[in-house]
């Protein structure tokens, strides 16, 4: 049985969740916004029991030989912090993970391989590890420390330091009357790299490369702005392509999304590991075949399973 945690509208989910169905794989959803009608159990002595039970569909967890992890706090239902519906939704997603930090299922990925995208700058040093170049970096409430940055590298950018999605901008003069507020709020500051950005999903022993083409500092939002951006699948050079694989397993993510860019040298940076990409946007853009793969992965431990 292959386990599928997440919600219905999860794009990257529902595409693993058809390639499994087409290929006629054993799958169960546990779908968070269907908490209410979820009913959790685990045994825990010698071994681990248990079941999942969603109106009269059941899943015994002995049974399952892999997990694809796409939850998210947002995926609960629409309720009240203090509404029994909420509670018992946030019931069930602990009882899933701590089936996960113990069950002997293959898990795509473990919470704790995801841990390290909770803080840039840790991640940043482990990249560095892998080979690959890492911006200069700074992160600090100190004003003063920030423009000595910028004089020292002219143009740098800021972003956010935890793992909660932020727009990556350049920093301009526009911005110098609010540089203030980072005196209450840590702020992570990157020398400007210049070059072409290029996404890297690792699937196992596959690579799926994306070449993205647009002006915007921060792609994923350049329709924000009027700015055009298109996505083409690339041919990541052989060098590049063993370093992205170091650096996922380095880093136990059976699937990463890895953020590089190629500057005009040809050096290659690396800006961030995502533990859980959201392939589906490269995907659709590119037609490459990221999430038969994942299914391909996900089958491949339930068919080495016993049993």
């Amino acid at each position: 049985m292959i386990l599928l945690w997440g919600h219905a509208q999860d794009g990257p989910l529902a595409l693993v969740r058809d390639a499994l169905e087409e290929r006629g794989a054993p799958v169960f959803f546990l779908d968070q916004q269907r908490a209410g009608e979820t009913e959790f159990a685990i045994e825990v002595d010698a071994t681990v029991n248990g079941n999942i039970r969603i109106a009269g569909e059941v899943c015994a967890l002995h049974d399952v030989a892999a997990v694809y992890v796409r939850c998210e706090s947002g995926g609960r239902p629409a309720a009240d912090q203090d509404d029994e519906l909420w509670r018992h939704a946030v019931t069930v997603d602990e009882l899933m993970m701590t089936w996960l930090a113990i069950t002997d299922a293959r898990v795509i990925n473990p919470f704790a391989a995801t841990a390290s995208n909770g803080s840039k700058p840790y991640q940043s040093m482990l990249i560095a590890g892998s080979g690959f170049a890492v911006p200069e970096t700074l992160v600090t409430t100190d004003v003063a420390a920030v423009r000595a940055f910028w004089d020292k590298h002219g143009e740098i950018i800021y972003k956010s330091t935890s793992a909660v999605r932020s727009i990556v901008s350049r920093l301009t003069k526009d911005h110098a009357e609010r540089l203030e507020d980072i005196r209450w709020c840590p702020t992570q500051f990157q020398q400007y790299v210049p070059g072409r950005d290029v996404r890297v999903h690792v699937v196992g022993d596959e690579i799926f490369a994306t070449e993205i083409h647009s002006e915007a500092d921060d792609y994923r939002y350049g329709e924000r702005q009027g700015i055009a951006t298109e996505l083409r699948a690339f041919a990541l050079p052989n060098d590049c392509a063993e370093r992205c694989h170091k650096l996922a397993h380095a880093l136990q993510l059976p699937v990463a999304g890895i953020d590089l860019r190629r500057t005009p040298r040809g050096e290659w940076y690396c800006f961030e590991v995502n533990p859980s990409p959201a392939f589906s946007y490269y995907e659709a853009a590119t037609h490459q075949p990221i999430a038969e793969a994942i299914a391909g992965l996900l089958m491949a431990s339930e068919r080495s399973r016993p049993g």
